[in-house]
């Protein structure tokens, strides 16, 4: 059985991805799913982010992209049936001693689907080798877009990448959604931005967003995910729908 393996890719910073892998791989975990977080972003937000430091784990996913074992890397973390393989800053060398067109992680995750069914990736905010080596080995892409004024520019230039990666790389990518983030209501510039993405790409963008949220911020200073920090917000709520959704999608 192949893992349905989720990128979580951005080249912009701040737009809610490392947010959303944890909070979405936190869901299907808690549904009773065996699911694999694998933080390949050299700051290592969701490593810290799930309750570890970096500096205090003997192997991280630098390791792992440099021969040690996918079993020898991964950690239990606080959330049942969610593992995670953490980061280390050691992997922004990785960025150069990658070769183009390096396809390590595909390697890596090949017949893992008996033990994880699911698979999340989140990527380092940049359209760099790392990106590239995650996007290799997903099937499946999730683009979350926080609704400000570059949106569509960034997305634009993401999605042409992903083509790109496609049709050299990996045939059997294909875009699960667009995740609108840090929705504020209240504000004329999200309503906008939120209905232009969806004009311009219509049913890949998920139904639910996920709003601007104080919980949402503060959970990860606590190595929690929402559902564990405040399962009744509405951080967790739009995480538990979204998780649905991509369920769904498949």
């Amino acid at each position: 059985m192949n893992s349905r393996v989720y990128a979580l890719a951005n080249q912009k910073g701040g737009v809610g991805k490392t947010t959303t892998a944890i909070n979405m791989a936190a869901c299907v975990a808690e549904a009773g799913t065996p699911v694999l977080l694998i933080d390949l972003d050299p700051q290592a937000n969701a490593t810290t982010g799930l309750g570890f430091r970096p500096d205090q784990l003997e192997l991280s996913t630098y390791d792992l992209l440099h021969g040690s074992a996918l079993d020898d890397v991964v950690v239990e973390t606080g959330v049942p049936n969610l593992h995670l393989a953490p980061s280390h800053p050691d992997l922004a060398a990785a960025q150069v001693e990658l070769a183009a067109g390096d396809t390590l992680l595909r390697d890596l995750l090949a017949g893992i689907g008996d033990r994880y069914p699911y698979v999340f990736v989140d990527c380092p905010p940049s359209l760099g080798l790392l990106t590239v080596n995650a996007l290799s080995a997903a099937n499946r892409l999730i683009v979350p877009v926080q609704c400000e004024y570059y949106a569509l520019e960034g997305l634009a230039q993401l999605l042409q990448s992903v083509e790109l990666v496609r049709t050299r790389l990996n045939p059997r990518l294909g875009v699960t959604g667009v995740l609108l983030t840090m929705y504020d209501a209240r504000t004329h510039l999200a309503r906008d931005v939120a209905s232009e993405v969806r004009e311009h790409f219509g049913p890949l963008v998920f139904d639910t967003v996920v709003p601007r949220s104080i919980r949402l911020a503060e959970a990860p200073s606590h190595g929690v995910p929402i559902t564990r920090y405040d399962s009744r917000s509405a951080g967790a709520d739009a995480y538990y729908r979204v998780a649905l959704e991509v369920v769904e999608r498949g």
